[in-house]
């Protein structure tokens, strides 16, 4: 015959009932309570005292696997380097994926008492629809008190039951509710008696009943925050000594998850702040390194500078890197403000698009001292205008015809003067 589990179970089983045997203090602990049940049910003796997980060096392992000691880091595993603002940020990817939380069973708590969850089915709740007339209210009352009779009497069951009859006689009522899930509390019913709590509380916020007898469900059930949060606030609507006496029993477990959580979280935003840093670092690295391939090439001019301009200015700028500037002792800054002249950006762009444009603007007086001023090697084309040469430009037209004008009158001169000359032969 088969046995009733698979495989892997029954393996999980023999390697748990071997870690019994090296350690059978851990049959003390409340979870395996059940456990210890059954073996002192069939006549075996549970060794007292307090489990403690054996030493990780000593080889002690966990039930289903694990060392039980912590893990040390390995050498060089993850190097952490500062950034400038002196957070440490942890060069080694892998440790991105380490889980920054960790579980509540991480944290020693206090667990005597905690007893197993209720699965038992929802108890009937009543029509919260129901307007109940003052026959059924008065009757709800009446049963109400046989119930609180019953409940003296220590008969939880049939409490139970009397009150589940005045919630569907009254189903308004609030305290009904708190009542019952009293009776249950009574009954080692916490999942019964949160789920009444809840409806009372829903109905009545203010409920103290609610409040106190919930925060004691959540204590069985090992939910110590929870627990505190309710008989707090249960002590602060209708104090009495036994709910004050159950605040201080979940107290102490309460803090320590507590201080545990705000740890966690503290961890978790210094992780942000890593990762935020690290894409920092990320950004300004990829900004380095696209300002120093644009270093290279010439800012706002096609084609570069140094050994000519390609895109159309050839010969005319000498190397912009240095501390030479722009051509004709002019800088980029005097060019920038010049640029904010709308006319000025227009005829710039136009010649920039097309250099032999320039010819356009040879008669702007405006346009012409600024291209003197950043080209005086003339023509910016190197072409020249109406068939000059390479050195010729409209920045030298209007001198060099001056000039051509002049030469050409001193022969007229010369010969006007040989007109004159009369030789009278007195020599």
């Amino acid at each position: 015959m088969a046995a009733p589990m698979e495989k892997d179970d029954l393996v999980k089983l023999k390697s748990f009932i071997e870690f019994v045997d090296s350690n059978p203090t851990v049959l003390n602990v409340p979870q395996l309570k059940f456990v210890k049940d059954f073996i002192e049910k069939f006549g075996g003796q549970v060794p007292a005292g307090d489990f403690k997980m054996p030493d990780a060096a000593a080889g002690g392992k966990c039930p289903f696997g694990g060392d039980a000691g912590p893990k040390s880091k390995s050498a060089g595993a993850g190097v952490s380097t500062p950034d400038s603002e002196g957070v440490s940020i942890d060069s080694d990817a892998s440790e991105d994926d380490e889980t920054v939380s960790q579980s509540e069973s991480d944290v020693e708590l206090d667990m005597e008492g905690v007893i197993e969850p209720d699965l038992d089915p929802a108890q009937p709740m009543g029509d919260s629809s129901k307007e109940p007339t003052e026959e059924e209210m008065d009757q709800a009352g009446d049963v109400r008190g046989e119930a609180a009779k019953a409940y003296g009497e220590q008969k939880f069951e049939e409490a139970v039951g009397l009150y589940t009859k005045a919630i569907e006689l009254n189903p308004g009522n609030a305290l009904y509710y708190a009542k019952r899930g009293q009776a249950f509390l009574k009954l080692k019913k916490p999942n019964a008696c949160i789920r009444d709590c809840d409806k009372a509380l829903e109905l009545n916020c203010d409920s103290a009943a609610g409040h106190k007898f919930r925060g004691r469900a959540h204590r069985l059930l090992g939910q110590f925050e929870e627990a505190a949060k309710d008989l707090r606030q249960a002590c602060k609507l209708d104090f009495d000594e036994e709910t004050d006496e159950w605040l201080r029993e979940v107290t102490p477990n309460a803090k320590k998850i507590e201080q545990h959580r705000v740890k966690q979280e503290r961890k978790q935003a210094e992780r942000k702040v890593k990762d935020r840093l690290r894409a920092q670092n990320k950004a300004r690295k990829e900004q380095e390194k696209q300002k120093a391939s644009a270093g290279s090439t010439c800012g706002g001019f096609p084609g570069g500078a140094g050994g000519g301009c390609p895109g159309g200015f050839p010969g005319c700028f000498p190397d912009m890197g240095g501390a030479g500037g722009m051509p004709g002792g002019a800088s980029i800054a005097e060019m920038l403000g010049m640029m904010k002249d709308p006319e000025m950006a227009a005829a710039i762009q136009d010649i920039l698009a097309n250099p032999a444009n320039i010819s356009k603007y040879a008669s702007n007086p405006k346009i012409f001292n600024l291209m003197k001023q950043f080209f005086p090697c003339g023509d910016p084309t190197g072409a020249g205008f109406g068939g000059a040469g390479a050195g010729a430009g409209p920045f030298g037209q209007e001198n060099e015809e001056k000039e051509k004008a002049s030469d050409s009158s001193e022969p007229k001169a010369a010969k006007k003067e040989s007109a004159d000359f009369v030789d009278d032969g007195l020599d």
